[in-house]
């Protein structure tokens, strides 16, 4: 398993409400106590954060991100206004403060699919800082982290000594003595401050979100019900000509539909071994063929499946239609979730065999046993 400071591609992420500081804190602590420096920096917050930000950090003379890297003699980090990500509400009016129900499901949405997008750049590595904006945000970041993140990304808070936490005039530790004063006009000096990385541990659990939602725009409750489902017993629910599998929907053709239920009807109801061919066999494809009539009927893919099997099934058949379902099963709920649906190869050497591990009680609506 690689480190993250193995990938050339390494991104610091954080949110951030009206203290921009978060973001020269943690690459201070990245990049000088740790010496992981990101190779760029991205932030989420509000239209008003954004603003502060752009002003605080990224001014031309007076940014605090750029005296940072010149003060330490940080080269190429890529940090810009571009890279700062307002939230908008559900019509797409960026957001001012995260206050109502409304504007938090949005910010959750939208952190979501932020991470998500990220963890589908395998060449790259993420730092992940919940210190900064309001807790709700940093609590989103963090389980979003926890839904999509791979094994190089990393979950961090950043720990400030005691009195300059907060304070409107601290960005980092400065290499030289600088004074600013804190709430009560006391005089510090930032040459003083000492700043560290707390990292998080956190459960992984991307192997239980279904590809479809790693490939395309999830929201924050969807990405949770999936993952959920990794924890609940499994229930196949056959209605017709499609089935489910814990609630949602898993896309098969028809053939490979009839292969289910032909496997489920061997193994699991008649508790038959479907054994792992050497040679075609004219029993199996007698047995899935008056199956797959009953349930598809006569049409033009039966026919076509029928001149397949009329020497028997072979071996290559059944590879391809098990592996047409599993990965049904796995794009419809997760890996994780879909091991106990598929159609496993059991036995060792010359006595291998298929089966589907469920039991009757966890099959509703099969009528064919």
């Amino acid at each position: 398993m690689k480190e993250p400071n193995q990938f050339s591609k390494r991104i610091l992420l954080a949110v951030s409400g009206m203290s921009p500081q978060i973001v020269t804190e943690t690459l201070y602590a990245l990049a000088i106590t740790q010496n992981e420096q990101p190779t760029e920096i991205h932030l989420i917050s509000t239209n008003s954060g954004k603003q502060r930000a752009v002003l605080e950090l990224l001014h031309p003379e007076t940014g605090h991100f750029y005296q940072l890297c010149k003060d330490y003699h940080l080269e190429d980090i890529q940090f810009s206004a571009d890279n700062i990500y307002v939230i908008p509400d559900k019509d797409g009016t960026p957001l001012d403060d995260i206050r109502t129900p409304e504007e938090n499901e949005a910010a959750a949405d939208f952190i979501t699919q932020k991470v998500n997008g990220f963890t589908r750049d395998e060449d790259c590595a993420l730092y992940v800082s919940i210190a900064g904006g309001r807790k709700t945000m940093g609590y989103y970041l963090g389980y979003a982290l926890s839904l999509y993140g791979r094994a190089q990304d990393r979950l961090s808070h950043v720990l400030v000594t005691e009195g300059y936490e907060s304070l409107r005039g601290f960005f980092y530790p400065t290499p030289d003595s600088h004074v600013i004063y804190d709430i009560n006009n006391n005089p510090l000096d930032t040459k003083l401050a000492n700043i560290m990385l707390a990292d998080i541990p956190f459960v992984r659990l991307r192997a239980g979100i279904p590809h479809f939602l790693l490939k395309g725009k999830a929201s924050f409750n969807d990405s949770i019900r999936f993952a959920r489902t990794v924890e609940s017993d499994p229930l196949l629910e056959i209605h017709d000509n499609h089935l489910s599998a814990n609630g949602e929907a898993v896309i098969l053709t028809e053939i490979n539909f009839a292969f289910y239920l032909w496997m489920i009807q061997q193994t699991v109801f008649e508790q038959a071994q479907v054994q792992r061919l050497t040679s075609t066999n004219t029993v199996y494809s007698h047995s899935y063929l008056a199956l797959c009539s009953h349930i598809i009927g006569e049409t033009k893919d039966y026919d076509k499946t029928l001149k397949v099997l009329s020497g028997g099934m072979s071996a290559e058949w059944i590879s391809d239609r098990r592996s047409d379902v599993n990965k049904a099963f796995i794009n419809a709920i997760g890996k994780n979730s879909a091991k106990a649906f598929l159609v496993q190869s059991l036995g060792k050497n010359n006595h291998r065999h298929y089966s589907v591990k469920l039991s009757k009680e966890q099959i509703v609506g099969f009528h064919w046993a």
